[in-house]
């Protein structure tokens, strides 16, 4: 089997365009958002709901559960399961607007009134409203980023923080490098170079 770890990212000139024909492919649904991995939905919304639980408990930060945001959300599954159930209100960053109009029309209909805004972009050009997170949830997305466009998105969503606001970042992870997947213009990051991003953000 070959090694598919590499030391450096370069990517290509149609990073992006790559990534958003991709996804223009994929169903609007949740067997469409796991990559048919449905069996993954329950364990990840109950751990994400733990490590959630942890943070608003912690007595130094003093997480307030007022205004989340969704950031690469698909149709809403874990606004929906997740942050609906512990934050006032929710918007969602998603670039394929087919994604947007189910999670309007049909998956998050129900509970639309608390979803104040759906910004149909890509991270690397999202820039969160000033001051109106109390969470930034970035969940297998940032893979679809360079580490520029992370780097830079990062350091907007520090503005779009509310007093005591955090980012909360869930991706998968490599044993050292970049994995660089071809297929959906994605790159899996060690956590040495997440964290290396991480301090300079």
């Amino acid at each position: 089997m070959p090694d598919l770890r590499n030391a450096s990212f370069k990517p290509t000139p149609t990073w992006y365009e790559d990534a958003d024909t991709y996804w223009k492919a994929v169903p609007s649904s949740i067997g469409g958002m796991l990559g048919g991995l449905d069996q993954v939905h329950a364990p990840d919304i109950r751990d994400s709901r733990s490590f959630l639980a942890k943070l608003q408990s912690s007595p130094t930060l003093r997480l307030s559960t007022r205004y989340a945001c969704d950031c690469g959300a698909g149709i809403g599954r874990v606004t929906k399961n997740l942050l609906l159930p512990l934050f006032d209100s929710v918007d969602l960053v998603e670039q394929n607007p087919d994604f947007l109009r189910e999670a309007r029309s049909s998956y998050l209909k129900q509970d639309i009134q608390r979803v104040p805004d759906m910004f149909a972009a890509g991270l690397q050009s999202f820039t969160p409203p000033l001051s109106r997170y109390d969470v930034i949830w970035c969940q297998w997305v940032l893979s679809h980023l360079t580490d520029n466009d992370m780097l830079a998105f990062l350091g907007r969503c520090r503005q779009g923080l509310a007093d005591g606001g955090i980012v909360c970042v869930k991706e998968n992870v490599a044993m050292e490098g970049y994995i660089i997947d071809s297929d959906d213009s994605s790159v899996t990051r060690s956590p040495v170079i997440f964290e290396r991003l991480f301090a300079s953000a």
